[in-house]
């Protein structure tokens, strides 16, 4: 007898499937859009301090010393380095005292190391070069920053996953990303509050402004994420992600699938003892499987570009360009955020089905080449396009990265998971910092050391060894595909 073969399953239609991820997140707990705005805010104020800050650094405290780029940038890395090494080691508080606490004691700190370096000048300290008092008390103020954000972000990542589910998870890690990378962009226009031809602030002035904005930040997270908004907003997302495993359950099972049976961990044995405890925290961390550790390891060379917003950018564009671009530098040097946050949401909505791997090695490529473009020229075309260019491969692969360290954290070990996958982040805040001084003052030098016979303008030359470096990422994602590609972890 004759068996009428069954219907193909209908296709989705290709808007919906853009469209649907952001309609699902719209629909998110309260909970998601606070962290989400506080997120907001604090991008504001991290990218906008951080792109002064080398300047800062060689125009004020350093003013007068040859060289001034190298010390300047390893100042900053104290900061940025310093941000990494504290989430390895203060990542798990969100996991222990919960997300609501450590973002508030989070903010504290950041708040209280923003106001010690706004406040320095102000109190009468010299600014003689390095260890002068103006130059320890804003270090100071640096470290309170360094503990805050360690404890900040993880505890923003582990609040993000707790209060989604399989559905709304994906876009909205891409949505924390993005979200921040706007407050990235918004500095570009502090030139308003800085330059002479408007408010003429100053730095030190802008400076003020972004802790008062932290403030804001910090009182925006003690009125929304109430201990009741947080309770609600976790069990909702436990209980729709056990709806959607039941759907997806009886689905296969009116197929005649196998439905895949969850067997719980057996009970781990106690470990008693210093060095047992040692032993076996090292046996069960993240670094122990090294298909993991040597993919987050390979991401460092691609994220040279990253430093190099903040580290050599701004100085580069003031420097090498001339006309409205090099006099209000913060315009260009704070474009990537911009795209970042119209780029991101959509790209990932576009590609959230693809493999991961395909699009690091993908996303890192197009991220890399477009270095090339600068040392071709200093135009103004040229620097927009590499902008642009390398925005669409960050979008393409930095989300898709965090999102995949975050999920693979076992229950109650996210923040920890975090903390570790930042590492390699760390190591480029420290490897970049120890040369791009030198980069700076060797071809995009200032004044003084130009005078001293140190350095001449070749800036083309700094972005064919940047762009060199950069593209190592790919090279190496593409040699491992078939040992760290095969059976890649991942839940995206």
């Amino acid at each position: 007898m004759a068996t009428t073969p069954a219907e193909p399953a209908e296709k989705p239609h290709p808007l919906k499937e853009i469209t649907q991820p952001f309609v699902d997140l719209f629909h998110a707990p309260r909970a998601l859009w606070g962290v989400n705005l506080a997120y907001f805010i604090e991008g504001l104020c991290y990218f906008g301090m951080l792109g002064y800050l080398a300047i800062y650094f060689t125009d004020f405290i350093f003013q007068g010393v040859p060289l001034a780029d190298v010390q300047s940038h390893h100042m900053v890395m104290v900061l940025t380095a310093g941000i990494t090494l504290s989430m390895f080691f203060l990542g798990f508080m969100a996991d222990k005292f919960g997300v609501r606490k450590t973002l508030i004691w989070a903010f504290l700190f950041l708040l209280a190391g923003r106001l010690v370096i706004s406040a320095a000048p102000k109190l009468g300290l010299v600014p003689d070069g390095m260890w002068s008092t103006l130059h320890l008390a804003t270090m100071s103020g640096i470290l309170l920053v360094v503990i805050g954000y360690g404890m900040y972000q993880p505890a923003a990542y582990t609040a993000v996953r707790k209060f989604t589910d399989p559905r709304t998870a994906g876009m909205a890690f891409a949505m924390l990303y993005a979200l921040m990378n706007l407050g990235g962009y918004l500095p570009s226009w502090a030139f308003l509050l800085r330059d002479e031809n408007y408010l003429d602030l100053g730095i030190n002035g802008v400076f003020w402004v972004y802790t008062g904005l932290t403030l804001v930040a910090l009182i925006v997270t003690v009125l929304i994420l109430t201990p009741k908004t947080v309770k609600d907003a976790i069990t909702d997302a436990k209980d729709q992600t056990e709806k959607i495993k039941a759907e997806e359950a009886a689905k296969a099972e009116a197929k005649g699938e196998a439905v895949a049976e969850v067997v719980a961990e057996a009970a781990k044995p106690e470990v008693s003892g210093f060095w047992a405890g040692v032993v076996d925290w090292m046996k069960h961390h993240p670094f122990t499987d090294p298909k993991f550790t040597c993919f987050i390891f390979a991401l460092i060379p691609v994220q040279t570009l990253f430093v190099y917003n903040w580290m050599i950018l701004p100085q580069y564009i003031s420097r090498a360009y001339t006309g409205w671009i090099g006099e209000y530098f913060e315009l260009a040097a704070n474009f990537n955020p911009i795209l970042i946050f119209i780029m991101v949401p959509i790209v990932t909505a576009l590609t959230q089905k693809r493999k991961v791997y395909n699009m690091m090695i993908l996303g890192t490529f197009i991220m890399a080449f477009p270095a090339f473009f600068l040392a071709v020229g200093t135009s103004a075309k040229l620097l927009f396009a590499y902008l642009f260019i390398m925005t669409i491969g960050e979008a393409m692969w930095q989300p898709r990265f965090l999102q995949y360290a975050a999920e693979i954290a076992p229950e109650g070990r996210t923040g920890v998971y975090m903390g570790v996958a930042q590492f390699p982040w760390f190591m480029t805040k420290v490897i970049v910092p120890l040369y791009s001084g030198h980069l700076l003052s060797r071809y995009c030098p200032d004044e003084t050391t130009i005078l001293a016979g140190l350095g001449k303008m070749e800036p083309t030359t700094m972005w064919f060894i940047s762009g060199c470096i950069a593209m190592i990422s790919c090279v190496l994602l593409i040699l491992a595909k078939g040992w760290i590609g095969k059976d890649f972890k991942t839940k995206a």
